[in-house]
């Protein structure tokens, strides 16, 4: 019986023993190991490893400019073996982080709860990738997933021995750092080391280093640089992966903390820009002495991108454009002084026999180097700075014209000098209670009398284009079904996708299809109101100032339309190898008449010269063709929905050996000919006989 006793209490002695063994292993873990679990048993050092990102590739423009590059940063990593083995881990976290507040270093954590009382969770400001790493970390305590905010402040400082006297703002600052320092350890995360703050500088990064925290190291590493304040909308920004675009990258090797391209030519030629990454293993002791390391793989840096933007030519587009409407919204234009609610624009620059854009502007802008900074400002900001007016659709106006009188020559018989008396009002639909009228009707109450078909793009008659695209569409359409100014429009690149590497809109062409798709389930039709209206530009008709670059391009390529690009070239990032360069392609083309393109090419010089734009353009030394538009706004505009009408204008130059095509839009921008400032100081900076920019050196270039 003694024997029987004496075993039973060995037993039970024995399990006591096993039971409080695990609770404080698991209380020593929670306590004492917040970052990797190598800490828990306290060696004298230990072997880590870094991906180690690669330079992203510069982005220049096509006379070597660079446009983006790198400059040498550091960061601040904490290394959470040597700082738990340190005398005071708290307390020299603590300290870290008040001289990081001294000194204006922002140290970044996912920590999802509020930093004021009372505390509530902030989970829309992180990922689905960082909220499953919080639910992670809450499996790895064992806390309930619906634990409070507050509950959960209360249980962590607990948990990490925060002194009693620390301030509410003390206990956050550290409890947020360590909560970052403990999803290192979770199981199947596979976090890296923790980056305290990024881009310190010299003189913060130094008095970091002299407080001498053990676990505190720097890492060299490269940010990006911006060299010119233009160009925004196209040149793009990077960012953190979100945790689709986490999907999509590891496959190609990507590391979990690796920027990439978020938007522009940074999205676009991310394949070309990001390099290959680095692995790095150090060994550090207890203390935070670096022991030893070295690189398994060496980072290979990512090539350089060439685009076909001019800088130079892209600074003028950008200041005239600005220029124009700020004087707009001043002073308006015309006797009316219209145009005063002018909201913002877009010009875009394309070389006719490449396709090749020189020059993409959108108005208002904003600058890369500030724009986080700056992001909530623009965001608010009423005329949508964020916003790429170039690749935006919008209703055409009267710079579509080309394409009535196209189609009239070709496919309705109607020749260039076919003479129609304009009588103001167009009365052939009256009946039906549709009476168009002429634009000179409405503002003096005259007509521009008996012209042809030259005549009438020279002043943008409205009547003239009525008739013949009433007479041309009942003919063509009752003999084959089909429209024949969507023939027209489609090859000339109009509602048809550009070519850019970057996110458009296709618009849309209006006909009877768009309408039947618009108004889904309604009796909507397609009748000869709607003609009448879709020949000067108006109806569905709705094109990007991208696409209407595209479209004066062929116009001045006697229908030949080139892909448009905003690729030159790729080059290794030492620029001794060519990786790529573009090849001029060509999209579409557009079988005309000779008739056809004499009547267009004489009427858009007319247009200069003695018309709607020659006030403008009438004395340039270099001879021009072009053509004016004015549209209603028809739910449009970026702002309200009534106003100033929109203006349109585009330009091919020389006239008659065209090397440049020029596409403005401006919202609510009042007259179409006014636009021609626009143009003006692009053709002096693209014809001038002595370069206005500078250039980079010869070596920048590949074999």
């Amino acid at each position: 019986m003694e024997r029987l006793s004496r075993f039973r209490i060995s037993l039970f002695i024995l399990l006591v023993v096993v039971v409080f063994g695990a609770f404080f292993l698991r209380l020593y873990k929670l306590q004492l190991a917040p970052g990797d679990s190598y800490i828990a048993e306290k060696s004298d050092s230990i072997t880590y490893q870094t991906t180690v990102e690669a330079s992203r590739g510069n982005i220049l423009d096509r006379n070597g400019n660079v446009l983006i590059g790198n400059r040498a940063s550091y960061n601040l990593i904490i290394i959470n073996f040597a700082l738990a083995n340190s005398d005071d881990p708290n307390e020299n976290l603590l300290d870290l982080l008040e001289l990081c507040d001294e000194l204006g270093i922002a140290y970044q954590s996912h920590f999802p709860v509020t930093q004021d009382r009372p505390y509530s969770y902030n989970m829309d400001a992180l990922s689905q990738t960082w909220r499953s790493y919080f639910r992670a970390f809450l499996n790895n305590r064992d806390y309930d997933l619906d634990i409070s905010a507050s509950t959960l402040i209360k249980n962590l400082r607990q948990a990490y021995r925060l002194p009693d006297e620390w301030t509410a703002d003390q206990v956050y600052k550290v409890i947020s750092v360590r909560y970052e320092l403990e999803l290192r350890s979770v199981d199947g995360i596979g976090l890296e080391n923790y980056t305290l703050a990024s881009d310190v500088s010299a003189e913060a990064l130094a008095a970091v280093m002299e407080l001498g925290v053990p676990g505190v190291v720097v890492e060299s590493t490269t940010v990006r640089e911006y060299n010119t304040p233009y160009a925004a909308h196209i040149l793009g920004s990077i960012g953190q992966m979100d945790s689709e675009q986490w999907e999509y990258y590891r496959e190609k090797g990507y590391a979990m903390n690796a920027l990439v391209g978020q938007s522009g030519v940074e999205l676009a030629f991310e394949d070309y820009l990001h390099g290959k990454s680095g692995l790095k293993f150090t060994t550090i002791s207890s203390a935070g002495e670096v022991l030893e390391e070295y690189f398994t793989s060496v980072p290979e840096p990512g090539n350089n991108v060439e685009l076909t933007l001019d800088i130079g030519l892209q600074a003028t587009a950008e200041q005239a454009l600005g220029s124009l409407i700020l004087d707009l919204r001043e002073n308006g234009v015309g006797r009316k002084q219209e145009g005063k609610d002018a909201e913002g624009g877009a010009v875009v620059v394309q070389q006719c026999k490449t396709g090749e854009i020189l020059a993409s502007a959108s108005y208002p802008a904003y600058n890369l180097a500030t724009f986080s900074e700056d992001y909530t400002e623009l965001a608010e900001d009423e005329y949508k700075p964020l916003y790429n007016r170039a690749v935006a659709a919008y209703p055409p106006g009267s710079i579509y014209k080309m394409v009535t009188a196209i189609a009239s020559i070709d496919y309705g018989g109607i020749g260039e000098y076919y003479e129609i008396t304009d009588k103001g009002v167009y009365s052939y639909y009256k009946e039906e209670g549709f009476e168009p009228v002429c634009y000179v009707w409405t503002s003096t109450g005259s007509t521009h009398g008996t012209i042809n078909m030259q005549q009438a793009l020279q002043e943008s008659c409205n009547y003239y284009f009525y008739e013949c695209g009433r007479l041309t569409y009942n003919s063509y359409y009752a003999e084959t079904g089909e429209n024949p100014f969507d023939i027209v429009a489609k090859a000339l690149g109009l509602g048809e996708p550009t070519g850019i590497e970057l996110p458009e809109s296709t618009g849309v062409r209006a006909n009877a299809e768009s309408k039947a798709e618009q108004y889904e389930g309604a009796e909507a039709g397609w009748y000869g109101a709607d003609v009448l209206q879709a020949v000067i530009g108006q109806s569905l008709n709705r094109f990007t100032p991208m696409q209407m670059a595209c479209y004066t391009s062929a116009l001045a390529n006697k229908g030949t339309r080139y892909k448009a690009t905003f690729l030159s070239r790729v080059v290794s990032w030492d620029y001794q190898t060519l990786i790529e360069a573009h090849t001029p392609t060509v999209a579409d083309t557009l079988t005309m008449s000779d008739e056809a393109i004499d009547c267009y090419t004489t009427g858009m010089e007319l247009v200069a010269t003695k018309g709607t734009a020659s006030q403008y353009l009438a004395d340039y030394p270099i001879k021009v063709a072009c053509k004016t538009g004015t549209a209603q706004w028809q739910g449009t505009t970026i702002g309200s929905n009534s106003g100033s009408d929109h203006a349109s204008f585009v330009l091919y130059a020389p006239a008659d050996d065209p090397e440049i095509a020029i596409a403005v839009y401006v919202e609510k921008g009042a007259q179409g000919g006014n636009l021609a400032k626009v143009c003006i100081p692009i053709l002096d900076a693209y014809f001038s006989t002595s370069s206005k920019y500078e250039t980079v050196a010869e070596e920048n270039t590949a074999y």
